[in-house]
């Protein structure tokens, strides 16, 4: 009886089932981590689009004219196949003691799950 060293053939098979099995395993966690770096991103890109609008907003000379200047829907904005909808709700009015508008801006698309909502106040002071 000769002793010979290395490994059976039965060895071999099941040590590349496992090996193939933890490569498969690699994978599909591979695929889903840059599946959500893509939503991720896309999700980023449609909040700095609201907030962007919500800037412009902000930096708006003329409080009564708020309203025309901005609300409404904007479509393929800031990309393609996305829209944009700004709704002014004014609080209050001319003359009252509390005057204000409250400006949301959403936006929705291709590949976000749900619409990204931003919203500012701004305040009337005579």
């Amino acid at each position: 009886m000769t002793s010979e060293r290395g490994f059976t053939l039965i060895e071999v098979i099941v040590a590349i089932a496992i090996l193939g099995g933890v490569a498969l395993a690699v994978g599909a966690s591979t695929g889903k981590l840059v599946h959500a770096t893509q939503d991720d991103r896309i999700a980023t890109q449609a909040a700095a689009a609201a907030e962007a609008q919500l800037a412009l907003v902000q930096v708006w000379p003329e409080y009564a004219t708020i309203d025309s200047a901005f609300a409404g829907t904007a479509t393929n904005t800031p990309m393609t196949g996305w829209t944009r909808v700004t709704s002014v709700v004014r609080t209050g009015g001319s003359g009252q003691a509390n005057d204000y508008k409250k400006i949301t801006v959403s936006v929705t698309g291709p590949g976000l799950t749900t619409a990204v909502k931003r919203s500012i106040t701004i305040a009337w002071t005579p």
